[in-house]
């Protein structure tokens, strides 16, 4: 039977195992100050999953004001989901929807009222999961990112 990983927010210790799991997962690299500052200033949302010691994954996210994504009107806060990544061997595991799930959490703590994320249009596995988590797919930004590919823009309702 597999041990269970457990979820718990980053700490500055962690940053360099954050890093490395960030650039096994994902072409968008970020500085250790733009890490550093996310969970400075958002450390509900900044989530990870660990087992054994080991990080399997981990969500950060940022409190931004701006319009609603969903035609609600007027300005809100509303929580973005800046980046989430998964190691391989740990994926198909839930890994992604518990961290998703805290976050969401998190927002709530700092009153969002809606959760949004920028997503590839071809990681349908990852687009499932977030229609799963009750996202919907808001609009289209073409060109998104470096390599050219357009990214879904999908938001979410936060109570």
């Amino acid at each position: 039977m597999e041990t269970q990983y457990n979820l718990r927010k980053f700490v500055p210790n962690d940053l360099q195992a954050v890093m490395q799991t960030n650039r096994v997962c994902l072409p968008e690299n970020y500085t250790d100050f733009f890490f550093v500052d996310l969970h400075q200033r958002f450390p509900e949302t900044f989530i990870l999953a660990e087992e054994n010691g080991k990080i399997l994954g981990y969500i950060m996210c940022r409190i931004e004001v701006g319009l609603s994504n969903m035609g609600l009107g007027g300005l809100m806060r509303k929580g973005h989901v800046v980046s989430i990544a998964v190691i391989p061997q740990a994926r198909r595991r839930g890994v992604a929807q518990a961290v998703i799930k805290k976050a969401l959490e998190g927002m709530q703590y700092y009153r969002a009222k809606q959760a949004f994320l920028e997503v590839r249009v071809t990681n349908e596995p990852a687009i499932a999961l977030y229609k799963k988590l009750d996202f919907e797919i808001s609009k289209t930004i073409n060109g998104y990112y470096s390599d050219g590919e357009d990214a879904y823009v999908m938001t979410k309702k936060l109570a």
